[in-house]
C-alpha cells in the first residue's frame, strides 16, 4: 500500500464527534502544515442534508411512523434503519426512548457487558438495541463514509481507511476501555489506527495554534493543568515543562481517575430546575416526559452558551395523557439559571482539602451509568492535585505543588464565567498565587485538531509530549501460603507495566518465575493505579491501601502442552507489551521458551459493586 496522503485526527466525543486532517507531507501542500476540519454531511431535517463541523454523537432508531420513507438518505446511503447526527439529536429529544446517547460513557462502564445490545436502555420492544461498541462504530463509520464521499470520491489512494488515523480517548480510560474503542474502530472498517489521550490532544492543538510562540508562554519546571470537562467525563492531566540540552520539552506526569461527570449531569440538573418550576404551576411530568425535558434543557443550554445576547431559551415537551392530546408543555430556561446551576452545583468555591463525598447507595437500582455521587468538579480537582506529592511533580530539585498554568478544554469550559471560577479556586488554594490561563481558539474542535498535529509530530514535524501509559498495571499473584479456614489467600500485585511505559515498547520479568495454571479454567486479575508512579517492572506490592484497584478480570483456560495433563502448574516468566495503539498485551513464557501464552482481556467482564 502506498504512503498515506493525509493525517486524520478524530475526536470521538460523548456529545459530538469531530474530524480534522492535514497533509502527511506538508511540503507538497499548497498550505503547508494547515490543519482543517471536515464539514460532515448529515441529516438535519427529514429530506435535508447539511454539512457541519461537528457530528452530534446521537443515534436515533425511528419507529414505522416517526420518519417518512427515504427522508433519512445520505449521499452514500439511500436510507438506513437508523440515523446519527443533528437530526438524531433533535428527533430523539422528542422520543427519548428511541435515542442512543452517551455511548462513550457506557463504553467505559465495567458494570455491564459493553459488547451486548443495551442501548437505548428504556427502548420499546420493537426497537433493535445495540451495544456501546456498535454505537461508537456507527459514528466512526459515518465519518469514514463522509470522508470518502467528500475527499476521496473515486481515488482509492485517498480513501479514509488508507490514511494515517489518530483516534482520541480520555486519559482516564483503562486498558479495557481502550481495547473496546479499538474494537469499535475495527467494526467500522478501520483496521489501522493509533490512540491518543484527549488532554494531550488539546495541548497539541494549543501548540499548533501558537506555533513557535508556545515556548514563551511556559516556564521550565512548572506543571500545566489540562482541565477537560466534556459531555460525559471530567479528564484531568498534568504536563511538566522540561529542559534538555537547552531545548524545552514536555512530559505528561499525572492522569486523574475516570470521573463520570460532565455536561450530561449539568443538563439533568437543569431539567430538575425546570421541573420544579412546572410543578409550581401544577404540571406533573412522567418518566418519558422528563427524559424529553432532559434533552430539551441540553439544547437550550447550548444555545444560551453559544449566544451571549440571549437572556432565555424556550423548553418544549410533548404532552401526554387525555388532557394533553396534541398539546405541548412549555417552559423557559434563563441564562441566570444556567449560570447558577453550573457555578453553585458543579464549580463551588471549596477549600483545597474538600474532597468528593460518597454516599450509601440503594441496594436495588435501575441499570444505568454510575455517575459520580458528588457533582462538585472542584472537589474532584482538589483530590487530584492533593494526591500528587512533591517528588511526583519533578525528577529532582524544584517541585511544584500546584500548576502554574491551566489549559481548558471541553464544551463545559466554554463560558468565561466557569473558567474564571476555576482559576479563582486554584488561586485560593495556592495562597493567592493564581495560575495563568493558556487560551484556546475553539474548545469544541481542539481535540481533533490536536490529534492531527500529533500525527505530524510523530513524523518529526512538531514537538511531542513524552508520557507513555497514564497508569501502572499489575497482575494479581496468589501468595504461596497454607490455606486457613475462612480467610482468603492473600493476593499480591505484581507490576507488569510501570507508569509512563512508552507505546511500542516491551518489558520482561526474567529474574523471578511464577506458576501458571494450564489446562483448566483460571481467573487472572488485572489491576491499575494512577498514583503509584514509582513502581518498577517486576516489583511486588503487598499492601496498596486503596492506591491500586481492579480494572477487570481475564477468564480463560490456557491450553496445556501436548501430552501434559490439565491443571498442571508451569514455571513461566512474564513479558508485557504496550502496542503502538496503546493496548496492553501480557505473555507468559515457559522456562524453555518453547511455549507462550497470551492473556486475553475478558471483554464480557462480570458486573462489579
Amino acid at each position: 500500500m502506498s504512503e498515506p496522503h493525509y493525517i486524520i485526527g478524530i475526536d470521538l466525543g460523548t456529545t459530538h464527534c469531530v474530524l480534522a486532517y492535514t497533509e502527511a507531507t506538508p511540503e507538497e501542500s499548497d498550505s503547508p502544515g494547515r490543519i482543517r476540519v471536515l464539514e460532515i454531511p448529515q441529516v438535519v431535517n427529514p429530506g435535508e442534508v447539511t454539512k457541519q463541523p461537528m457530528l452530534p454523537s446521537f443515534l436515533f432508531v425511528p419507529g414505522p411512523h416517526d420518519v417518512a420513507p427515504g427522508s433519512m438518505a445520505l449521499p452514500w446511503e439511500s436510507d438506513g434503519k437508523s440515523v446519527c447526527g443533528e437530526f438524531a439529536r433533535k428527533r430523539g429529544s422528542e422520543i427519548p426512548n428511541r435515542l442512543v446517547s452517551s455511548a462513550k460513557s457506557w463504553l467505559s462502564y465495567a458494570g455491564v457487558d459493553r459488547t451486548q445490545p443495551l442501548l437505548p436502555v428504556d427502548a420499546p420492544e420493537d426497537v433493535e438495541k445495540i451495544s456501546p461498541v456498535e454505537a461508537s462504530a456507527r459514528y466512526l463509520e459515518h465519518m469514514k463514509e463522509a470522508w470518502n464521499s467528500e475527499i476521496a470520491q473515486d481515488d482509492d489512494g485517498l480513501r479514509f481507511e488508507n490514511q494515517d488515523i489518530y483516534l482520541t480517548v480520555p486519559a482516564s480510560f483503562d486498558a479495557v476501555a481502550r481495547e473496546l474503542t479499538v474494537k469499535a474502530a475495527h467494526s467500522a472498517g478501520i483496521s489501522s489506527l493509533t490512540l491518543l489521550e484527549e488532554p494531550q490532544a488539546a495541548f497539541y492543538a494549543w501548540i499548533e495554534t501558537n506555533r513557535d510562540g508556545w515556548r514563551k508562554a511556559v516556564r521550565v519546571g512548572e506543571s500545566i493543568l489540562v482541565c477537560d470537562v466534556g459531555g460525559g467525563t471530567t479528564d484531568l492531566s498534568l504536563i511538566e515543562v522540561t529542559e534538555e540540552n537547552g531545548d524545552l520539552g514536555l512530559r505528561r506526569i499525572a492522569v486523574g481517575d475516570h470521573i463520570l461527570l460532565g455536561g450530561d449531569n449539568m443538563d439533568l440538573s437543569l431539567a430538575y430546575a425546570v421541573q420544579a418550576k412546572l410543578g409550581a404551576r401544577g404540571v406533573k411530568l412522567d418518566g418519558w416526559q422528563f427524559r424529553c425535558l432532559w434533552h430539551s434543557c441540553r439544547v437550550a443550554k447550548e444555545r444560551l452558551l453559544a449566544n451571549p445576547e440571549l437572556a432565555a431559551e424556550p423548553v418544549v415537551i410533548l404532552g401526554r395523557g387525555t388532557s394533553l392530546i396534541g398539546a405541548t408543555i412549555r417552559a423557559e430556561l434563563s441564562r441566570d439559571e444556567v449560570g447558577k446551576v453550573l457555578l453553585d452545583g458543579f464549580f463551588p468555591a471549596v477549600e483545597r482539602s474538600d474532597y468528593p463525598q460518597g454516599k450509601t447507595r440503594a441496594g436495588m437500582r435501575e441499570i444505568g451509568l454510575p455517575y459520580e455521587a458528588d457533582p462538585a468538579i472542584t472537589k474532584h480537582l482538589a483530590r487530584f492535585l492533593g494526591r500528587q506529592t512533591q517528588e511526583d511533580f519533578a525528577d529532582s530539585g524544584a517541585a511544584i505543588k500546584y500548576p502554574g498554568a491551566v489549559l481548558f478544554n471541553g464544551g463545559v469550559m466554554k463560558p468565561q464565567v466557569v473558567r474564571k471560577r476555576l482559576l479563582s479556586v486554584l488561586e485560593n488554594w495556592n495562597g493567592g498565587q493564581g495560575p495563568r490561563e493558556l487560551g484556546s481558539e475553539d474548545l469544541d474542535l481542539a481535540v481533533a485538531r490536536g490529534a492531527a498535529y500529533y500525527g505530524l509530530a510523530r513524523r518529526g514535524q512538531g514537538i511531542r509530549i513524552r508520557g507513555g501509559v497514564g497508569r501502572a498495571y499489575y497482575i494479581g499473584v496468589e501468595s504461596a501460603m497454607p490455606a486457613v479456614p475462612g480467610i482468603p489467600t492473600p493476593m499480591k500485585a505484581l507490576c507488569v507495566v510501570p507508569f509512563g511505559m512508552e507505546e511500542g515498547t516491551r518489558a520482561q520479568i526474567r529474574h523471578k518465575e511464577f506458576g501458571l495454571v494450564v489446562g483448566e479454567p483460571a481467573v487472572f486479575s488485572l489491576l491499575g493505579s494512577t498514583v503509584r508512579k514509582k513502581d518498577q517492572i517486576g516489583e511486588t506490592v503487598e499492601d496498596w491501601a486503596g492506591e491500586i484497584e481492579e480494572v477487570t478480570t481475564m477468564e480463560t483456560s490456557l491450553t496445556a502442552a501436548p501430552g501434559e495433563e490439565g491443571g498442571k502448574i508451569i514455571p513461566v516468566w512474564l513479558q508485557s507489551i504496550v502496542t503502538e495503539v496503546g493496548a496492553l498485551e501480557l505473555w507468559c513464557v515457559s522456562r524453555d521458551e518453547e511455549h507462550r501464552w497470551k492473556l486475553e482481556f475478558n471483554l464480557r467482564e462480570r458486573a462489579r459493586d
